[in-house]
């Protein structure tokens, strides 16, 4: 099978020819109908995961037909069309059994753990357990862009946050988890404030639901301020920066709630005092289970939630390697999507 291959840390990954995977017991191998590009493909790239060994194949956001399924398996058969989670829970232990997979202590991940799916097809560990069947009528680019972005920002607003009709919730950052964020705060009935560099990642977010709309410069907090009389109830860094914590914590009014969505491979500093003074609460989240998808695709099947608006370009394998190398330069607009079996 074709596949995206990164040989060196920060070098330009190839396409190349490289062994198609075999079902594993209690596994299936999935062909890739469409793949997100996002921000924790280009820190895999860069080597800031301890989890990957090159050469390696990245891509965790993913939506395709089952190739061929492992001995164990059942409820499962070649043809269904299916997504799954980024994180491949094993469903047994602890955390698992308590239904937060999303936690698991012994959880692979496509693209991190062993090869994913910037490639023809991939492989998904414990299948019983990760894999979500989906609608007819929702297409393959649309559920590819479920599997990380779009569900983490579902279950990071919803669940963590507990973001409420009426609040106020400061988003930073309008790539693909930002923009995500933005729809699905609006539609709870939220106010929106989307802060970013770029003005089209913005007009995007006034696009998606967002009712105030800042440039991001020295003086965004003070802003935050004004427009909320005192500071917002919920903030979410959803691009990873220690500069936008440090914004985050000081744009909440006293209890508010910061959630950490964005990865932080340089660590960050935390201004302590301040989140004990306020009762600030710093809360992460990380990916959403597969049991809990069926609250969002019915959103999506309802027309309430239209994460299919997000996507802003259409790419081919051919072409991830510049594309995941671009993102060095900043964070397009929306969400980009692969499609491994188009030709260039």
């Amino acid at each position: 099978m074709r596949a995206v291959v990164i040989e060196e840390y920060g070098v330009l990954p190839v396409v190349h020819e490289v062994p198609r995977p075999e079902p594993a017991e209690g596994a299936v191998v999935l062909k890739v109908e469409a793949t997100g590009l996002c921000r924790s493909d280009w820190h895999g790239w860069m080597g800031h995961d301890a989890d990957i060994v090159l050469p390696h194949v990245p891509g965790h956001e993913l939506a395709g037909t089952i190739a061929a399924v492992g001995a164990g398996v059942t409820g499962w058969q070649v043809g269904d069309r299916v997504t799954t989670p980024f994180i491949c829970a094993c469903g047994s232990c602890e955390q698992c059994r308590e239904g937060n997979q999303q936690v698991c202590v012994r959880q692979e991940q496509p693209g991190f753990t062993y090869w994913g799916s910037f490639a023809e097809y991939v492989a998904v560990p414990y299948a019983q357990v990760n894999l979500v069947r989906l609608p007819d009528e929702l297409d393959f680019a649309t559920a590819a862009g479920l599997g990380c972005r779009f569900a983490t920002s579902f279950r990071a607003i919803r669940q963590v946050g507990r973001l409420t009709a009426g609040e106020t919730v400061a988003i930073f950052g309008c790539g693909g988890v930002g923009l995500s964020a933005v729809m699905i705060a609006a539609s709870l009935g939220a106010r929106v404030i989307a802060v970013d560099t770029n003005p089209s990642a913005l007009k995007l977010a006034r696009e998606y639901g967002a009712t105030d709309l800042l440039v991001a410069s020295p003086d965004t907090v003070q802003e935050i301020r004004d427009l909320t009389a005192g500071g917002a109830h919920v903030t979410m860094d959803a691009l990873g920066s220690n500069d936008i914590v440090q914004q985050s914590l000081q744009a909440l009014r006293p209890r508010g709630r910061h959630l950490q969505v964005g990865l932080l491979p340089s660590g960050v500093q935390l201004d302590v005092s301040r989140l004990i003074g306020q009762e600030l609460q710093w809360l992460g989240s990380h990916g959403m289970p597969a049991h809990a998808y069926p609250e969002l695709l019915n959103l999506v099947a309802q027309g309430n939630l239209k994460p299919a608006d997000l996507i802003t370009h259409t790419i081919t394998l051919e072409q991830t390697p510049a594309a995941l190398a671009a993102l060095s330069h900043g964070t397009p607009a929306g969400v980009t999507v692969i499609h491994p079996h188009h030709p260039l």
